[in-house]
Parts: structure tokens; C-alpha cells; sequence
């Protein structure tokens, strides 16, 4: 298993909660205050960048494996795999430029074991992830909660101060 070589902050839960879209408003923040963010996102969906047609689409199906894009503006790599099985997160590391980043945020991956924010929103009526899992650091949410006091509890309309606790989180390590 590989090991992270920057601090990674997961954001743990359930689907429409708001984790890309807290994530969208914190990742300016967080370069604001000068650090180089980094993003791995799990997703249950069949990921296709590839479009049928296009050279690279025809290199891949006719079995090249992996296929790097490259361009002045970005890298991409492509890897189909022979058999499905979700992804774990330390093993995707290996494939992460860690040298080009100060902080991984993570979105989803939730049952693996590395620091995580966990988000809630009280009209989801969603159930806790914190109480089983010791992983999680804090509790963004949109209601006062009476919760254990190693749990920080921060507003999760209020991105600022969610960066506010990043910040001091990646200060302490």
C-alpha cells in the first residue's frame, strides 16, 4: 500500500450533500492562502473523457494500454481495467504527482481510513457517519449539533471558515 506524501482531508458523504460544491468554493480559498491543492474524487460512474472517433479512442479499443494525452495544457492517462473493482485509494496515490501539491483533498472514499470532514444537511435526514468511523475530524453542517467534543462542528454554508479549519488542521501537522 502507498502512502501519502502530503497530508490528505477526505470529505465524507452522502450523495447531494454538497461535497463538490463546498469543494468548488474552498479550493480558491485554500490557494489564497498559498497552498497547491490537489483533488482525487471517486465517482461510482463509467468515466469516459474519450470521445469514439478521435485517435486516441481508436489507439485504446485497438488495445493500447495505458494511453497518455499530452498537450501544452494538460496530461491525461487513460488505464481500462480487466476486471471491475472499486478503487482504493492508497493505490491510486501511485498515480498522483504528490511533489506538485502541498494538500490532497479528497472527495468520496469514505470507508477508507485517512482524515475526513463529513457533511450533513439536516433535510437529507441522512445518518452519521462519525460514530463509526474515527476518522472523521469534523462535522460540516447546516444545524447546531450536540456532538462529541473531539469533533470540531463547522458551518457548512460558511466555506471561509471551513478553509479557516483546513489551514489550522495542515498548521498542526
Amino acid at each position: 500500500m502507498q502512502h501519502a506524501d502530503v497530508p490528505l482531508l477526505g470529505f465524507a458523504a452522502a450523495s447531494g450533500t454538497g461535497k463538490t460544491t463546498l469543494l468548488e468554493q474552498l479550493i480558491p480559498l485554500l490557494k489564497q492562502q498559498g497552498l497547491r491543492v490537489g483533488l482525487i474524487k471517486h465517482t461510482h460512474h463509467n468515466v469516459q473523457i474519450d470521445q469514439p472517433g478521435k485517435d486516441s479512442f481508436r489507439l485504446r479499443a485497438a488495445g493500447a494500454a495505458p494511453v497518455m494525452l499530452c498537450s501544452s495544457h494538460r496530461r491525461v492517462i487513460m488505464t481500462d481495467f480487466a476486471e471491475v473493482t472499486e478503487p482504493k485509494l492508497f493505490n491510486e496515490l501511485e498515480y498522483f504527482d504528490q511533489s506538485q501539491v502541498d494538500l490532497i483533498l479528497v472527495e468520496g472514499f469514505k470507508s477508507e481510513c485517512f482524515p475526513k470532514i463529513e457533511l450533513h444537511r439536516q433535510e437529507l435526514d441522512q445518518d452519521f457517519l462519525y460514530p463509526h468511523d474515527s476518522n472523521i475530524i469534523a462535522v460540516a453542517t447546516d444545524k447546531l449539533l450536540d456532538i462529541p467534543t473531539h469533533l470540531t462542528q463547522l458551518d457548512i454554508n460558511q466555506p471561509k471558515a471551513v478553509a479557516e479549519f483546513i489551514k489550522h488542521y495542515m498548521d498542526t501537522l
